[in-house]
């Protein structure tokens, strides 16, 4: 299975799930250890807080993102597209890919997270 990690240094998990537009895409296999296999670098306006379209997006086709922290529109966001969050307080990707890949990191519930409430304009209203 495929796995994204948030890191906007591409060394240690970060948090800020939303704005993050750096991923390191794990591919985790039963059985051997997780091993590296893509670098995403993405323009601004594909980080989750400026991307609102329902078209394609890179991080597609992943089974799970894991981050540091997130907000829960960035959960319920990924959820409808398929793709689980789990947060964690491991720096190292690779410890974290292996957690979650082991069944040690569970995913988070979207509906059971706080609101995300911060003090800017989205540009957008539902």
């Amino acid at each position: 299975m495929r796995i994204a990690v948030t890191s906007q240094n591409f060394r240690t998990v970060t948090g800020h799930a939303g704005k993050t537009r750096r991923f390191l895409v794990y591919e985790a296999e039963a059985d051997s250890p997780p091993r590296e296999v893509q670098r995403l670098d993405l323009p601004k306006e594909l980080s989750f807080h400026e991307f609102h379209g329902d078209g394609a997006h890179p991080i597609d086709g992943v089974a799970a993102v894991l981050t540091a922290s997130c907000g829960a529109g960035f959960a319920r966001r990924l959820a409808g597209r398929g793709i689980r969050v789990a947060v964690t307080t491991l720096e190292d990707p690779l410890a974290a890919v292996q957690a979650y890949a082991d069944g040690n990191l569970p995913p988070i519930d979207p509906a059971q997270m706080a609101g995300h409430d911060h003090q800017h304009d989205h540009g957008h209203h539902h």
